[in-house]
């Protein structure tokens, strides 16, 4: 089984493995007493203190641990308002921040603050002017992930970080994605990442807080971990989170190359072998390991099966995911393709003949999901009315997108079609299709019912 799943887990780093078993029997003890053992057991926590913080690029009493990075996002975003209430309740995110900080902004709004989302470009990617725009002065606090963890794309940090310095608003930046190749540039005031992400147990998270950031933290007071992780410190797990993230520090650059060169070819050859793809993400500034491409008149989620029967575990943003049933809010915000969509993460090591057996693969599982639901082929339609209607009411994606494609050629050139859809994708993939396709999108209209995407044929 080949597993390209690493921007959602990575597996166990050897490193994380020894240094959990070596540290269960000398970790196990309160690092807060006096005690020989208590001894033992804090000069490990010190340790794995001061070996995190120099590979952050931040003070060992700027960093704490926390149960996970979702944690360390929760309690930075709130800890950082809570400091700077005084100033005010804005806070600025990008569309396509993690799940995690999106719903701490929910949070916030539900509380009565405001929320100011900052759109991305169609490869993910923000402008540092359009945080500038979103400053105001009521500003307490602006996030901005790295990377994405859908498609990959860098983020310009930096000059983020710069533009709120600037204005002296602090800037939160998540990390999950891209500690493991490198610290984070620029003036940023908070950094959260997890360590599941780099090769390190399940369970652990960072949070760094620079000082002179005001900062409050929030619940129950807790003398752990200066007061801004409660709960006993799970020594051997952030022993062996710090080892891994060490390791993989200093094999970054060597595996850089070689996944960067896998996920090219990937991202080159997988247009040429399957018909109707769009590759997503920046094609110059991103992770070395994640390549994203969406199909047309694909299920993303029968295609994910079909790639797991095949020996293959990757995973998908596609708006038909069963948990769901609603868009990736990354794919919605970048404006592209979200039917079909498929995610690779090479994870360090990954093996070139793998990637060439998924390259092999992929053509005939993609081909087996189209016929399935009955995708049209070329050649098909030949009519001369001039407007048509599609009903696909009730009817999940990428139906409504295959029952157009199907009777487009059933009008002639300046033609329409109006497809009826009560699918949220539809509003998204429509006019992706149209513009994969050389077709014109006229609008979205209402409808008794959904609504009425209307196309319009070009050729």
């Amino acid at each position: 089984m080949a597993y390209f799943d690493a921007a959602s887990s990575a597996p166990l780093h050897p490193v994380a493995r020894q240094a959990l078993l070596a540290s269960l029997d000398e970790g196990w003890a309160d690092p807060a007493r006096l005690y020989r053992e208590g001894r033992e057991a804090r000069l490990l926590l010190d340790a794995a203190r001061e070996a995190a913080a120099e590979a952050v690029g931040c003070r060992p009493d700027e960093l704490v641990f926390t149960s996970s990075g979702t944690r360390a996002v929760h309690s930075g975003i709130a800890g950082a308002l809570a400091g700077r209430r005084r100033v005010g309740h804005h806070l600025i995110v990008s569309a396509v921040e993690h799940s995690s900080v999106l719903h701490a902004a929910e949070v916030h709004e539900a509380g009565g603050g405001t929320v100011t989302q900052v759109a991305v470009d169609r490869a993910g990617r923000v402008a540092p002017s359009a945080y500038a725009h979103a400053l105001r002065p009521d500003t307490a606090l602006a996030c901005l992930q790295s990377a994405n963890h859908e498609v990959g794309t860098e983020q310009p940090v930096a000059e983020v970080a710069e533009v709120c310095r600037a204005a002296g608003v602090p800037l939160l930046v998540d990390a999950a994605q891209s500690l493991a190749w490198g610290s984070v540039e620029g003036d940023w005031s908070l950094l959260a990442a997890s360590a599941h992400k780099w090769g390190g147990p399940s369970g652990v998270g960072l949070l760094v807080v620079r000082k002179g950031v005001r900062f409050a933290p929030q619940g129950p007071v807790d003398e752990r971990e200066s007061g801004r992780a409660a709960g006993f410190e799970n020594i051997p797990a952030v022993v062996a989170a710090a080892a891994s993230l060490r390791a993989v520090r200093a094999e970054a650059a060597q595996q850089a190359v070689r996944l960067r060169e896998l996920t090219e070819r990937i991202r080159t050859r997988v247009p040429r072998l399957v018909p109707d793809v769009e590759v997503v993400g920046d094609p110059v500034r991103r992770l070395p390991g994640i390549v994203t491409f969406s199909c047309l008149y694909v299920d993303g989620e029968t295609l994910l099966h079909e790639l797991d029967r095949q020996g293959f575990s990757v995973s998908s943003g596609s708006s038909c995911t069963s948990s769901t049933l609603t868009p990736s809010h990354v794919l919605k915000a970048m404006g592209v393709l979200s039917e079909g969509n498929v995610r690779l993460s090479l994870p360090p090591g990954a093996a070139e003949a793998d990637v060439e057996r998924f390259l092999e693969v992929l053509p005939g599982a993609v081909a087996a999901v189209r016929e399935k639901l009955g995708a049209p082929v070329a050649g098909q339609g030949a009519g001369e009315r001039e407007a048509l209607v599609v009903d696909a009411l009730g009817r999940r994606c990428p139906i409504p997108v295959i029952e157009l494609a199907k009777i487009i050629g059933d009008v002639p050139v300046g033609g329409t079609v109006r497809v009826l859809a009560d699918d949220e994708a539809a509003r998204l993939d429509i006019p992706a299709w149209c513009e994969m396709r050389g077709q014109e999108y006229v609008g979205e209209e209402p409808a008794d019912r959904g609504s009425a995407y209307v196309v319009r044929r070009l050729g």
